[in-house]
């Protein structure tokens, strides 16, 4: 393994290693948000052929102790209408991020981990009652942005959180979601050649601290203030963003 790491010095690897346990702990509490923290940062130091590569597998592995739990809470109809969705976009997604330069596709991943950010903190939801067509079209959406940036939760969280379901119901919906969306990228990751044996090697270093962070988050959830958290997540994510942008470089 250390070999496949060797092409990387000591700082990117702390760095990446660091990053993976903040964004575990916002995904292990609200069921969602690590893509926003980790691929802007991450691209940033390791392009984001690699980078969204890297929390694929990592979270994939690590979050299936939420499964059995989400199975039993989730709406499992709607997250069906909406990973049927996911499974249209996410090729899409894959070819943009397997053949888009790295320095404009930064650019993009940046200016969509804004555009979602914004998302979230405006608190805009769909209040109209939720119809398959449109859930299908939603979940498309979630899939180009999955595929391309693992960015698959804002879109959804924005539709689902239209005051019908109970916060612990769209969590479940969300670790469902994301469970079924993984099947789905790692395939067709795997077969346009962006899992590679250097993505698993660094999965498996930033997995340890990662995996600490989806269980504080996990013990967070329903005892820790929520908009606090919220809070610290946004400023987060935000951070997260303006440190990957180009620019810097």
């Amino acid at each position: 393994m250390f070999d496949l790491l060797s092409s990387f010095d000591s700082h990117t690897l702390a760095l990446l290693v660091l990053v993976a346990a903040v964004a575990g702990l916002a995904r292990g509490f609200s069921g969602f948000g690590a893509a926003l923290i980790f691929v802007p940062a991450a691209s940033a130091l390791v392009t984001p052929a690699v980078a969204a590569p890297i929390l694929l597998v990592t979270d994939g592995l690590l979050s299936l102790g939420f499964i059995p739990g989400a199975w039993r809470r989730a709406s499992r109809r709607d997250v069906a209408v909406m990973a049927a969705g996911t499974m249209i976009g996410i090729p899409l997604g894959t070819y943009i991020l397997n053949h888009a330069d790295p320095l404009p596709l930064r650019w993009g991943i940046a200016a969509l981990a804004t555009a979602m950010f914004l998302l979230l903190v405006t608190g805009w939801r769909y209040t109209a009652e939720p119809k398959p067509p449109l859930t299908v079209a939603v979940g498309a959406l979630a899939g180009v942005f999955g595929g391309m940036a693992q960015l698959t939760g804002p879109p959804v969280v924005a539709y689902w959180l239209s005051g019908r379901g109970e916060p612990a119901e769209v969590r479940a919906n969300l670790i469902l979601l994301f469970a079924t969306s993984t099947v789905f990228t790692t395939v067709s990751y795997f077969v346009s050649g962006l899992l590679s044996l250097k993505v698993v090697a660094i999965a498996a270093l930033v997995g340890p601290l990662y995996a600490l962070g989806l269980f504080l988050g996990a013990k967070l959830f329903g005892k820790a203030s929520e908009i606090v958290f919220r809070r610290i997540c946004y400023g987060l994510i935000a951070l997260s963003v303006l440190s990957s942008l180009p620019v810097w470089r």
